[in-house]
Order: structure tokens, then sequence, then C-alpha cells
């Protein structure tokens, strides 16, 4: 057993990213860096579960850092078939509701990395849950190559012309800086 300091360190850090990696050779090397990041600090990766993509980058560096991986996977066949060997643990859902649900129940902290519309969804989702107060959970744009600089700007535009207020967005931060991430996470 650790300290008890370490033990309210250890965290799920739910990722949400591609199962594609994209076509710069940065993002995924951005994956494996936050992988690695969360082993080395005792998190868990909680993630939809692919070994392709970005998101078998990030749970390939996990487990080579010793760490755990949970995938949660719903029941479609495209994800059934790219799921990864690796699992420390793999709980499967009914459908990608449920999954959404099940990786928010499990989470701690949220990080989007590079991705598409699935991605964008689901951050989006915890954004707004922790807007409106329903969660309190960091949320974090891992912005890889400035990838997330057009949403920021969405953001700011958002509060600019009264669609939100600043105060909406404490608990969000874009960067690619895992220092930052990693003091922004533990406030």
């Amino acid at each position: 057993l650790g300290s008890a300091a370490e033990m309210e360190t250890d965290m799920n850090i739910a990722v949400y990213c591609g199962s594609a990696s994209g076509n710069r050779p940065s993002f995924t090397e951005g994956a494996k860096a936050l992988g690695s990041w969360i082993a080395q600090n005792g998190h868990t990766l909680v993630y939809g579960g692919s070994r392709t993509g970005l998101m078998g980058a990030t749970a390939d560096a996990v487990l080579a850092g010793g760490g755990k991986v949970i995938g949660v996977i719903p029941d479609v066949k495209l994800i059934q078939e790219r799921r990864h060997p690796g699992l420390t643990e793999c709980i499967e859902t009914k459908d990608m509701a449920e999954r959404k649900q099940k990786m928010i129940e499990l989470a701690d902290a949220y990080v989007a990395l590079p991705g598409g519309p699935g991605t964008l969804d689901e951050i989006s989702e915890v954004i707004c849950l922790a807007r409106l107060g329903i969660e309190n959970k960091a949320c974090v744009l891992f912005d890889t190559d400035g990838y997330y600089q057009a949403l920021k700007k969405i953001f700011e535009e958002m509060v600019e012309v009264g669609f939100s207020e600043k105060e909406d967005f404490k608990r969000v931060l874009v960067s690619a800086d895992l220092d930052e991430i990693e003091r922004f996470i533990e406030q």
C-alpha cells in the first residue's frame, strides 16, 4: 500500500481520442507521452478499448510503463474488432451512450487527444456537465500541434457573444504541457 498522499493522487484518467492516428506523427507522440505520464504517476487509463490509432498508442504506453488500462467497449462490431488484447479490465456496454456514461462514472479527470467527431462529442459532454455543476472534474484538451486552438477560439467567442460565461470554462484547460496538465488535474 502507498501512503495516503500517494493514494489520493491515483486517478482514473478518461482519455478520448481517435481510433485513427491522424496524419501527423506528433499526434501519436503526444498520445504516447500522455500514456507514459499516466503510468508514471500511478494513474489508470479509462478509454474506448481500441488497439488502433491514438487509442492504441496511449494504451500501449500505459501498459509499457506498468500501468492499468480499462477499456470500455460498446456492442458495435467495428469497435469489437479493434479490441486491445492487453486490457487490464474490459467493460462491455450495450451501446455508445452507455459507454459514455460508464466512462464518466469511472473517471476522475478527462483528457481529449486529437480525434474526430466522437472525441469532440465525448469531451463536449463532460465540459457541459462541468459547466452545469453536475461534475467537478478537470476537462483537458491535449493541444498537440495547436489542434484545439480553433475550438478554444469558439469557446472564447461563446463568452464574447453571451452564450457562456468565462466561469463556465474554469474546469477546461487547453494545453500540451504535461506539467501544466498535471497541476490542473490535481487542483
